[in-house]
C-alpha cells in the first residue's frame, strides 16, 4: 500500500510538472503506449514476465549484500537491474508509476494533443484502473513474490541451510 502511495504520488507529480508535455506530446504518447502494452498482458505473461524480473531483482540485492563498498554494491547491481528494464519484464512497484501516468494522460487529454500525436483516444481503451489491477497488477505481483521469495529467497535458503 506504501508502495502504490508512493509511486502513484510521483506519477501526479510528474503529470503535474508538465513533463508529458515535452517535445510536443512525444513523451506522453510513449507513457501511453508503455501503460497500454502492460494493461493488455494476458494474465500468464505478466505473471511469469513479473517472475523473471524480481528474480533480477532480487539477486542484484543478494549481490550487493556480498559487496564491501557503496561502489561495488552500484557495480553488482547494474548488470540485474538493466538486464530487467532492457528485457521489459514486469514489477509491480515500477507499473504503479508508469500505468497511472498512462491513465491520467488518456484521461485529460484535449483532443488537440490527440490530434498533434495523430492517435485516436480508442487506441488507448485498455488503459483504465480494473485493466491496471486485473491484467496488470495482480498477476505481476504474484509473479513478483515467487521470482524473489520462492526463486531466489527458497533456492538460497535450501543452498545455505544449516544441519545442527
Amino acid at each position: 500500500l506504501a508502495n502504490f502511495i508512493g509511486a502513484s504520488g510521483l506519477a501526479a507529480l510528474v503529470h503535474l510538472s508538465g513533463h508529458t508535455d515535452m517535445d510536443h506530446g512525444a513523451v506522453a504518447a510513449q507513457y501511453l503506449r508503455i501503460a497500454e502494452a502492460k494493461c493488455a498482458l494476458p494474465f500468464w505473461t505478466a505473471f511469469f514476465s513479473g517472475v523473471l524480473c524480481n528474480i533480477l531483482v532480487c539477486l542484484a540485492v543478494w549481490m550487493a549484500f556480498g559487496a564491501r563498498s557503496a561502489t561495488d554494491k552500484e557495480m553488482v547491481m547494474l548488470l540485474p537491474v538493466a538486464m530487467f528494464v532492457a528485457s521489459g519484464f514486469e514489477h509491480s512497484i515500477a507499473n504503479m508509476f508508469m500505468i497511472p501516468v498512462g491513465i491520467a494522460i488518456h484521461s485529460v487529454a484535449s483532443p488537440e494533443f490527440w490530434q498533434a500525436i495523430g492517435q485516436d483516444p480508442a487506441t488507448f481503451a485498455d488503459l483504465t484502473v480494473s485493466n491496471f489491477v486485473l491484467h496488470n497488477l495482480i498477476p505481476v505481483t504474484i509473479g513478483n513474490i515467487i521470482g524473489g521469495g520462492v526463486m531466489v529467497g527458497l533456492t538460497y535458503w535450501f543452498i545455505f541451510r544449516r544441519h545442527h
